[in-house]
């Protein structure tokens, strides 16, 4: 098929999905909301149409990769699948529409009784007694496939390729499907002891890259998957210092999610709620991630809260989250200033003199939060108002690398502002 005339077809079956979406009022596009500079980007509703394409990501050694994945249909290539947001009770339909150039699927490890174009969802055989081709019903190319089931407990969920899993899993075909409880938004399961601040909800989507995979992918060729071998470590699809960047970064424009985790001091009368970040691994190694100055709570694991027969918290403290290959996590972590110091209850140390101290970009010239000094001449910082940062990365140092590169892959930060009210941006 030519070029042109492929082009036509894909962009007739995203309009006519588009009309389908929008047949019924029950049946509505899903809306993706405004986009906050940090923090979970949410696409929400009951119904979404996804397209499994390829296209190119910014890596941290500058170089770009052929990557697949999933994107809302007409909203272009983007690296990882958007993250769905549902209601706990909620009957979630999901066309998928598949514009690359092998069958492919989605599978919802933790959803049950998943239909497929309306009957339940089957695997599927090269043949009478063949082999498995795919762990569920796929679309060939071109084609498309209408997935459904309801959401009927809370938690942090994958969603992911069920075709050749995995390398289409490697090539980027992941994303992240939240369900969010009836006790309400704010709250990661129906328990009280899971409310955290809505505006400090951060996701950690960890995978990893094999480019002689990409590279084979994209020039039409085999590759022998006896010889993978991860080369870049990724967290929401980015690779540091990209991480950090806001999300819908301008010079990433296929990898819309940052890492940065921004929050406030816990304060039990003005900031009562601790935050949430949703670790998810879809790699194939474990992701022992550390968030260096506070231990999180690690309150639930695969879409089940940590409780007892009884309903009882067993929930635990964590100094690194090791998440396994396939697992998602989710942690209650806040950070709150115990001794307090400020200029009038300095730390009981002689600070050095800066012209003596060895600075780093992020310190704004003064040990004390919300107060920023005059620098030495010639120093740069990206500090804005005081704020702390406290780093946060994989503890398999190997990881940290990204084709020889160190300090870069699965690596961000914890912000920290002053109190409202504040000079910050």
């Amino acid at each position: 098929m030519h070029t042109s005339n492929f082009k036509w077809l894909r962009l007739a079956l995203i309009l006519l999905l588009g009309l389908l979406a929008a047949g019924s009022p029950a049946n509505t596009q899903p809306a993706k909301a405004q986009s906050p500079s940090t923090g979970m980007i949410c696409t929400t509703g009951t119904n979404f149409s996804l397209t499994a394409e390829s296209g190119h990501i910014m890596m941290p050694d500058m170089t770009t990769m052929f990557m697949w994945s999933y994107g809302l249909a007409g909203g272009g290539f983007q690296h990882p699948g958007p993250v769905l947001c549902v209601d706990e009770g909620d009957t979630v339909t999901i066309i998928l529409q598949n514009f690359l150039n092998t069958p492919t699927s989605i599978i919802f490890p933790g959803q049950e009784e998943v239909m497929a174009n309306g009957v339940p969802a089957q695997p599927e055989f090269n043949g009478p007694g063949g082999t498995l081709s795919s762990m569920t019903t796929s679309a060939p190319p071109s084609g498309s496939v209408t997935y459904s089931f309801v959401a009927s407990r809370p938690g942090t969920f994958i969603y992911e390729s069920g075709t050749d899993t995995k390398k289409q899993v490697a090539m980027g075909l992941f994303g992240a499907l939240v369900v969010r409880p009836a006790m309400g938004a704010d709250y990661v399961y129906n328990r009280s002891d899971s409310q955290f601040t809505s505006s400090e909800e951060f996701i950690a989507i960890l995978s990893e890259i094999d480019p002689y995979l990409h590279q084979a992918m994209e020039q039409g060729l085999n590759f022998n998957m006896n010889n993978y071998r991860a080369r870049y470590w990724m967290i929401n699809g980015r690779g540091f210092p990209d991480s950090i960047a806001d999300n819908g970064a301008s010079w990433l424009p296929s990898q819309p999610y940052g890492a940065l985790a921004r929050i406030y001091p816990y304060d039990a009368g003005t900031h009562p709620y601790p935050a949430v970040e949703r670790f998810i691994n879809v790699g194939t190694e474990d992701y022992p991630f550390h968030p260096h100055g506070q231990n999180g709570i690690v309150i639930g694991r695969d879409g089940n809260p940590l409780e007892g027969p009884g309903g009882e918290d067993t929930s635990f403290e964590k100094f690194a989250v090791n998440i396994g290959p396939g697992q998602t996590w989710d942690v209650l972590f806040k950070w709150h200033d115990a001794e307090n110091y400020s200029p009038s209850n300095p730390v009981p140390i002689t600070v050095p003199d800066l012209v003596n101290v060895a600075l780093g970009e992020f310190f704004g010239g003064s040990p004390y939060l919300g107060v920023t000094e005059t620098l030495p001449p010639g120093s740069t910082t990206l500090n804005q108002c005081g704020e702390y940062y406290i780093i946060s990365h994989n503890h398999a140092l190997h990881q940290l690398d990204a084709w020889g590169q160190p300090m870069s892959g699965p690596i961000t930060y914890l912000r920290i502002d002053p109190p409202l009210p504040n000079s910050c941006p």
